[in-house]
């Protein structure tokens, strides 16, 4: 999409209805959200990297700012960027696949992102958004809806560890030809501690290719 009045005004509407949705609790997709809805996401024409999350949690609820929480030192550090960065939305963008926090269930654990938010707004988001250079997919929700927009279902592991593992191939299929890359990533919650440490080839040969490449987009916008 090219930066323009125009683009930008039409952007600037979708995501003012995206913050004024109200599906998951007037028109919900089971059983209906526990609480006020409160969309989330930062999304601008200019920014050349994506973090496609998964959902809000808790402390993002009440902020209403992505990543507010020790999920996002943690993404923030994996990514090697500072808080100044991570916010300048002109060249990161930050879209979950449910954009309101979905509750928990009995155990405290988030539940998955909500259906009605793919169902209702992706499509017609990413149509409206540029073409990314550089998206972290993070979590399998995430994982399967970009690499089937870019044409990549292929791709998509049985599992997120096995797509995360074969992250260089996934890699270098996405940036073939031009197209977006992609990076797949777990969410950088304190569950998943366990996971990073049976996984040790992700801090040890992911994450310096994931900065290097972080760090040469943004030396570009």
């Amino acid at each position: 999409m090219a930066s323009n009045s125009t683009s930008d005004a039409t952007l600037d509407a979708l995501v003012a209805r995206i913050r004024a949705c109200r599906l998951c609790v007037e028109a919900p997709r089971g059983a209906p959200l526990p609480h006020a809805p409160r969309p989330v996401l930062r999304v601008s024409s200019t920014a050349r990297i994506l973090v496609a999350s998964q959902a809000p949690g808790t402390r993002v609820h009440l902020s209403g700012l992505p990543f507010t929480d020790a999920s996002g030192d943690r993404l923030r550090a994996w990514m090697g960027v500072s808080g100044d960065t991570f916010y300048d939305v002109a060249r990161i963008a930050i879209a979950p696949m449910g954009f309101c926090f979905p509750g928990q269930d009995a155990k405290g654990a988030d539940l998955p992102p909500r259906r009605e938010c793919v169902a209702a707004w992706h499509d017609a988001l990413f149509s409206a958004l540029p073409d990314f250079a550089l998206v972290l997919a993070v979590g399998r929700p995430a994982q399967a809806y970009h690499l089937r927009r870019l044409g990549l279902d292929h791709l998509i592991g049985r599992g997120l560890t096995e797509t995360v593992a074969n992250w260089r191939v996934v890699r270098a299929a996405a940036a073939a030809g031009g197209h977006t890359m992609v990076y797949p990533l777990p969410h950088p919650s304190w569950r998943n501690t366990g996971w990073l440490k049976r996984n040790p080839f992700f801090e040890a040969e992911l994450l310096p290719a994931l900065k290097a490449d972080i760090a040469r987009q943004l030396l570009k916008g």
